[in-house]
């Protein structure tokens, strides 16, 4: 398993954050890893939306997402249930999460991704460690300067 974490503390709420993530329209605007977002639907603390992931650069098949928050403390992701997902499950699994915890100067964010690579393709968790890392440590950055008013 490849597992990404970043931690920033961000100058707005939990909610706010927490907002924003669930729209995945914006947050495609911080995160090009989910560029283009194709559909979006939401029913309250549930948002579904399918997009052409590119993942360190690379292209990826078409994906549905599921995000379900927790409203003030976290949104939990994870790849929508079948019949969707079917091209992407033959290469890997996926969960992820934004964890808002209150701090003094706004909300300390820990992203967390975590990739369950089947074992013909485990051989590229080396690989892509770093790239994935650097593109969601810019993410979260991007998603900083946002918030706090500075795009």
């Amino acid at each position: 398993m490849l597992t990404i974490e970043v931690t920033e503390t961000i100058g707005c709420t939990p909610d706010e954050l927490l907002e924003f993530v669930m729209d995945a329209r914006r947050y495609a605007e911080v995160d090009r890893k989910i560029r283009p977002v194709v559909w979006m639907r939401r029913d309250g603390d549930l948002t579904e939306f399918a997009f052409r992931p590119r993942l360190a650069g690379l292209p990826v098949p078409p994906t549905v997402s599921q995000m379900r928050r927790t409203p003030g403390e976290r949104v939990d992701v994870r790849l929508a249930p079948a019949p969707a997902n079917r091209l992407t499950r033959l290469f890997s699994d996926f969960d992820a999460s934004f964890v808002c915890t209150p701090v003094e100067r706004g909300t300390r964010l820990t992203r967390t991704l975590n990739f369950h690579f089947r074992p013909w393709l485990r051989w590229l968790e080396p690989v892509l460690r770093r790239k994935v890392t650097g593109e969601v440590a810019e993410e979260v950055r991007l998603a900083k300067r946002y918030l706090e008013g500075r795009a």
